[in-house]
């Protein structure tokens, strides 16, 4: 390894921290908005959409900015107004103070999310695909066991709610200033201030731009379907008999899934480098997933589907910004990997809103089948477009 190369299990450390301390707002946003404070559904969902719409904003320019500032600097930033953001909500947790800090905090959350995966494509020591796979791993670890004290500590107390989340994330900017130095001089290729200046996305080969814009398209739209399970199947199952705890189990399972399927994708990843075949296989199975929900009336149906679901996403959705890393020349790695978190959040923004449209016009089954075809088209997309521009492609370092 390079002395002045950052650190991969620093990066690790750091990402997991983030994770955790992001579980303590997020998933019980929607409950304590209404519970607590007697916020409408409808403003609930309002505040849900601009929490993402800031987060696409934050993915975009701290994507943008690392390949021009001081990557280093950047994550401080980032870190401490996230940091910032739940000390104030210690203080300010009512309405609407809770809604507008927590566009902030999108905005901030976004930020750090596209600056920490931009630094991971300056470590040239591991293979890349290990690299983000390590860091899917990492997050999802965090989301594991995030969600598994919220809930406690939520019944105990909001204020220590924050609390908690605001000492996870003030331990995250201790690491990012103590370990993430060599983050400033990150070994990316040396280029002079001229070149950097006059480099633009027209200096992109077509093919990879085509390329690069179908795996954004494509993470869009297999964002909005997974939103599903997270914002319309609970009510879904619970109003066919299936307790709300269950729901819930399910994504304990889908956590820990993750955890394994990660262990084994990085041990498959030492005897092959075929990265869209992980990709074709992981959109595939997240496709599969949806037909199962079609016939799921009951509780072991829908684990099947959830497995099957994990399978995919911790097989396609840490590769693709592997292979956009390959498809992007050193001067553009931030920017592009800035357009996967937005790209990514813009789904998760308008999934909950897709949803709810389709099941008011129609109905849950309807809204399964439109799911899985829309991603078996992203998947048959991405198949054809690859075979028809991968000879044309200019890989990077």
């Amino acid at each position: 390894m390079p002395a002045n190369e950052m650190k991969l299990k620093w990066l690790i450390i750091g990402g997991m921290f983030s994770s955790i301390g992001m579980s303590f707002v997020w998933p019980l946003t929607s409950v304590y908005l209404h519970d607590r404070l007697g916020v409408s559904l409808t403003v609930i969902g309002i505040v849900l959409l601009f929490n993402s719409l800031a987060s696409v904003l934050g993915s975009y320019l701290g994507g943008y900015l690392y390949d021009r500032k001081n990557p280093y600097h950047l994550l401080i930033g980032g870190v401490a107004s996230t940091t910032l953001t739940l000390i104030m909500l210690v203080f300010f947790h009512g309405w609407p103070a809770f809604g507008i800090i927590l566009f902030f905090n999108g905005i901030a959350g976004g930020w750090n999310i596209a600056v920490v995966n931009s630094i991971g494509t300056g470590i040239r020591s591991q293979d890349s695909r290990y690299v983000f796979n390590m860091l899917y791993f990492a997050q999802n670890l965090g989301i594991v066991i995030g969600t598994s004290l919220v809930g406690f500590i939520y019944s105990i107390s909001v204020t220590l709610m924050f609390i908690v989340a605001t000492t996870l994330f003030a331990i995250f900017l201790l690491i990012v200033v103590l370990k993430f130095k060599p983050a400033a001089n990150e070994s990316r290729k040396k280029v002079s201030d001229t070149e950097k200046t006059t480099w633009s996305s027209k200096s992109l080969p077509k093919p990879n731009a085509i390329m690069l814009f179908t795996f954004f398209l494509s993470l869009f739209i297999i964002w909005i379907m997974y939103q599903q399970w997270v914002s319309n199947l609970s009510v879904y199952m619970t109003g066919i008999g299936i307790p709300l705890r269950n729901y819930s189990l399910l994504w304990t399972i889908n956590g820990g899934v993750i955890v394994i399927a990660q262990i084994i994708i990085n041990w498959i990843s030492r005897y092959h480098e075929n990265m869209i075949l992980e990709i074709f296989f992981g959109v595939f199975m997240m496709s599969l997933s949806f037909v199962v929900l079609i016939f799921a009336k009951t509780y072991p149906f829908f684990v099947l589907a959830m497995v099957t679901l994990t399978i995919g996403e911790a097989t396609a959705l840490p590769t693709i910004p592997a292979l956009v890393n390959t498809l992007t020349p050193i001067e553009a790695k931030g920017r592009y990997q800035g357009l996967i978190q937005s790209w990514a959040s813009a789904g998760r923004a308008l999934g909950p809103l897709f949803g709810g449209l389709v099941i008011e016009m129609s109905s849950y089954t309807a809204l399964f089948i439109i799911a899985t075809s829309a991603v078996l088209l992203v998947l048959i997309g991405i198949i054809i477009l690859w075979n028809t521009m991968h000879g044309k492609l200019v890989m990077y370092r």
